[in-house]
């Protein structure tokens, strides 16, 4: 009896001497603990599909997901209004509304984590067209600070356009071409001086923008007094 009792005790002595086996063989029949959070991104696994051609403004369009289920996510855009998406079988489907964008490509993306705590995440582009039509310029006008002059008196053209850049030019003017400066709202001015040997009469001022004339505005003139040509006539110089 006091052999077995020996034989026993040696027998637990190896046990704890191995590094405690046995506790770690009970530990394996209970039931697994749940799994770590991943600080991983899957992506392989996360796609987001939208519609390939152009949309509008307006439109409803549909929105798939495809993503391990139990995840949660969120879908945005800067071109979508909002996206309402429902889980089903074969991932998540649902509809966005295009928002009042112009035309364009535009992201579209899907962050959120996974069922294992995993981040995911996602990107796709929709193509905005024929929603925002290109508004038409209004049309270039020019105005004269008066529309009669002697020689050497001072005359301020104004010209409004849409155009880069903008000129005058007339026969009645010192120079002819008159140089307009812009202020980089649309709106370009400069100042004419009527030219010393002008003949009394009518001349045109043309008007150009972006290197093309868009108007012709008549411009009167008297001659010094004693000059051959004192009188005003009829004549339109251009």
């Amino acid at each position: 009896m006091r052999k077995a009792l020996t034989i026993v005790g040696v027998a637990l002595a190896s046990t704890m001497a191995i590094g405690a086996a046995a506790p770690a063989f009970a530990a394996a029949t209970t039931a697994p603990a749940t799994p770590p959070a991943s600080s991983g991104t899957h992506t392989g696994d996360v796609r987001l599909t939208l519609p390939s051609s152009p949309v509008k403004p307006g439109d409803a369009i549909s929105v798939g997901v495809l993503a391990p289920a139990g995840s949660r996510f969120s879908v945005s855009s800067a071109a979508l209004d909002s996206v309402k998406l429902s889980e089903d079988k074969g991932g998540w489907s649902g509809t966005g509304t295009v928002a009042r964008v112009k035309d364009g490509s535009y992201g579209v993306s899907l962050v959120g984590t996974g069922p294992d705590g995993a981040k995911i995440q996602a990107s796709a582009r929709l193509n905005v067209g024929a929603g925002t039509p290109k508004p038409t310029p209004a049309p270039s006008t020019v105005q004269l600070s008066k529309d009669f002059g002697r020689p050497g008196d001072k005359v301020v053209i104004t010209v409004k356009t849409s155009e880069k850049d903008a000129y005058a030019s007339s026969l009645a003017f010192a120079g002819g071409r008159v140089s307009l400066k812009g202020d980089g709202k649309g709106t370009f001015t400069g100042t004419a001086t009527v030219a010393g040997n002008v003949k009394s009469g009518y001349y045109g001022v043309d008007a150009f923008a972006g290197g093309k004339k868009f108007d012709t505005v008549k411009f009167s003139t008297e001659a010094k007094r004693g000059t051959p040509d004192a009188k005003p006539h009829e004549t339109f110089r251009g």
